[in-house]
């Protein structure tokens, strides 16, 4: 198992895993997600692999196959007028192929981020989590993570 950044001969297996997690978020909400779409072009992967604000990590197996990946994004509060001034890196999707499920990869992709994290100097890391998706919302409990907020809505 190999993890590293993401770059353009990885946008196969990346979309193949995009493609993934928004059939999990359409069986939650269908009312939201359109199944079998994808969030980005392959342009826009493109343009958010090469940006260091927006690091993705994939994880590798020793073929190159993408089994995993972790889009995050670096948030710095310094010039925030009610903040404390923090670096903060939030994890925007998280993802482990469905065939390699129960392998460790998403504890390995998750310690990653928090590795780096920590050496660039952040305070945090944090992310969202839809309801009705238990599966990730057990593997961050495991991780440690604590509720920071709560997004709620009423359908009109």
């Amino acid at each position: 198992m190999n993890i590293r950044r993401a770059n353009e001969n990885d946008l196969n297996g990346v979309n193949s895993l995009l493609r993934q997690v928004l059939n999990v978020h359409s069986d939650i909400r269908p009312d939201l997600f359109i199944p079998n779409t994808k969030k980005y072009s392959d342009e826009e992967l493109i343009g958010i692999f090469k940006n260091d604000s927006t690091p993705v990590f994939v994880c590798t197996d020793s073929d190159g196959k993408v089994k995993g990946y972790a889009f995050c994004v670096l948030k710095d509060y310094s010039g925030s007028q009610n903040m404390t001034p923090i670096k903060s890196i939030y994890i925007d999707d998280l993802c482990v192929d469905e065939t390699c499920r129960g392998e460790h990869i998403g504890t390995a992709l998750y310690d990653y981020v928090k590795k780096f994290a920590k050496e660039i100097g952040c305070y945090n890391v944090t992310l969202n989590v839809w309801e009705g998706n238990d599966a990730a919302r057990k593997f961050y409990d495991s991780r440690h993570m604590k509720v920071q907020r709560t997004t709620m809505e009423e359908i009109l």
